[in-house]
């Protein structure tokens, strides 16, 4: 089997939001810290280590986590600071190579097949940026090196917290193999339990399937699915650049109905309005809803208002509004939700809409 012979690290902080706080407050430090707002329709942002034991996990309701765990520190998250704090961890990787894919706050790609420091291997670019992080933040991160960027993603999980897992080209079949399907990205609790019914709970089982009969139960996304099967992702690590849209999406455990969605959509227009505050002298007209239904079929409603919205909260109220406009059984359930910005311009060259209701992009 080939492989790719990039070298491909996924760094991700260590419970990111959790930890600021409790760097920052040592009160807090060894103590249960719940990063959210406290309200019925508030969702968890962030669990420190100390809370996950007793089952608080992040993008739960904040309700829930209260009951599971109630001697819990709630804190309200405060991404100015994070930020802040995310600006310095992205000039240390800066150090090494300009080919950085950010992912959220806490977490990115980084391609060091070439690297402006000069290190001998991706193994020792990876140690040298979790030390970096350590001595000038304060804060730990967990790094997976791989030949390609799924790979490298599993990797960083398998040590966490604070750890460091290399898959060399030839240990490829070594590690992948013997996961659970589950561990590939987009495989979640529907498409796992799909692929349970087929007879299949291991990726070395999920290689058996024939790509003909993949592609046929699965369509496309079956293809990606056997690929991943053999190790395969061609994708090469996208620096940062003008963005086309700024997005959060998450994928459910257990599949939600339209009107269970609420929380879930708030806590994504955060990260997102977050997201749309880096893009300096830009600002993004359209806001955009996505969905994917439990039986795999994409959905998306968007907006362009007169008026751009100028908070997070008012980007997750038309949000939440525009499922007014999904036009299915309310009994539907979904697996994923996404919240985007779209539409971008130069700031001084943007012209607010004058049709609330005027023909929308990719309604």
């Amino acid at each position: 089997m080939s492989v790719s012979t990039r070298k491909i690290l996924h760094i991700d902080m260590d419970a990111f939001y959790a930890s600021v706080e409790q760097r920052d407050n040592p009160a807090l430090r060894g103590k249960p810290v719940v990063v959210a707002w406290r309200g019925a329709r508030s969702v968890v942002c962030a669990a420190s280590y100390e809370a996950r034991p007793f089952g608080v996990r992040s993008a739960m309701p904040a309700v829930r986590a209260e009951r599971l765990c109630p001697q819990a520190i709630f804190v309200p998250p405060d991404f100015t600071r994070y930020k802040a704090v995310s600006r310095q961890i992205r000039e240390i990787f800066a150090r090494h190579t300009d080919l950085i894919e950010p992912l959220s706050l806490d977490e990115a790609y980084l391609d060091v097949t070439t690297t402006k420091s000069g290190l001998g291997s991706a193994t020792a670019t990876a140690e040298a940026i979790r030390a970096a992080i350590r001595e000038e933040t304060g804060l730990t991160a967990s790094a997976g090196v791989a030949p390609n960027k799924f790979l490298a993603k599993i990797a960083s999980d398998h040590r966490k917290p604070d750890g460091l897992f290399v898959v060399r080209p030839h240990q490829v079949d070594a590690f992948l193999l013997p996961l659970k399907v589950g561990r590939l990205p987009g495989v979640g609790k529907v498409m796992e339990a799909k692929l349970t019914e087929l007879g299949i709970t291991t990726v070395a089982q999920l290689r058996t399937l024939p790509l003909a009969e993949m592609e046929q139960r699965f369509g496309r996304w079956g293809r990606r699915l056997h690929e991943l099967s053999l190790g395969i992702d061609h994708h090469p690590v996208q620096p940062e650049r003008p963005s086309v849209q700024v997005s959060a999406e998450d994928t459910f455990e257990h599949d939600l109905r339209l009107d269970e969605l609420e929380p879930h959509i708030r806590r994504l227009a955060e990260k997102t309005w977050a997201g749309h505050q880096r893009e300096a002298g830009r600002v993004a007209r359209t806001i955009v809803l996505k969905l994917k239904t439990a039986d795999f079929q994409t959905l998306t409603r968007s907006l362009t208002p007169a008026s751009r919205p100028g908070s997070a909260q008012e980007l997750a109220d038309i949000a939440c509004a525009l499922r007014s406009r999904v036009e299915r059984p309310a009994d539907s359930r979904y697996r994923l939700v996404g919240v985007g910005l779209s539409g971008f311009v130069d700031a001084d060259e943007y012209t607010a809409q004058t049709d609330l209701f005027g023909p929308v992009p990719g309604g």
